[in-house]
């Protein structure tokens, strides 16, 4: 099993930036949980099928898969309704990553990059887990030009999350993305390098063999 590092954050606060840094400072592959969820929203796929069971065709493109913005307008407006939805996505998407890490190598380092990754399955995977924050005003900005979306769009998905300060004392590291790229990398460098240290690469054939 590969060593692995677990990045969260709320929507739009810079988790795939960070995530291409640890790429650049030799980790071997980068797996996007949301990215892993598009995959299983395809027609025909089972959660597709079960999405459309539970929220009606609305939530369904006419290609039979899932139309995401149709059922971010269902979800991120009710509490409940996101809860249904994450009982059936979450499972789905700890099964998915055991068959993504399954291609990075015993002495490499992946990253798993998830909204969710502490609230739901993921993060059982990770010997660390990091949180990236900007401040809110950025958030709402960056959300608005990256989705199209309008603002009380944007906000609607920001509060239907928790807040970063709730999830910090449940992470090993917190990326500050409130300034500048490079301070963002200067942070994601200090932080890998406490990583590597704290979880050396340990090839297991040699332990295999010193054992015997």
């Amino acid at each position: 099993m590969p060593r692995i590092i677990g990045i969260t954050g709320n929507i739009a606060c810079g988790k795939t930036a960070v995530g291409h840094m640890l790429l650049e400072l030799g980790a071997e592959r980068y797996i996007d949980a949301d990215a892993v969820v598009h995959n299983l929203y395809q027609a025909d796929q089972p959660i597709a099928i079960k999405v459309g069971e539970v929220f009606g065709g609305a939530a369904i493109a006419p290609n039979g898969s899932v139309d995401r913005k149709a059922l971010g307008s269902i979800v991120f407006h009710d509490v409940d309704a996101m809860r249904r939805l994450e009982a059936i996505v979450h499972p789905a998407v700890s099964i998915a990553l055991v068959s993504e890490l399954a291609a990075v190598s015993s002495l490499g380092i992946a990253i798993i990059d998830a909204v969710k990754l502490l609230e739901g399955g993921s993060g059982a995977f990770c010997q660390s887990k990091w949180l990236v924050v900007c401040t809110e005003e950025q958030e709402l900005a960056r959300l608005m030009t990256r989705n199209a979306f309008s603002e009380a769009d944007a906000k609607a998905r920001i509060l239907a999350q928790p807040s970063s300060a709730s999830k910090r004392a449940m992470v090993d590291e917190v990326i500050d993305n409130s300034g500048t790229l490079e301070e963002t990398r200067r942070q994601v460098s200090a932080a890998f390098e406490r990583f590597c240290m704290r979880f050396p690469a340990v090839d297991p054939d040699k332990t295999k063999s010193e054992k015997n």
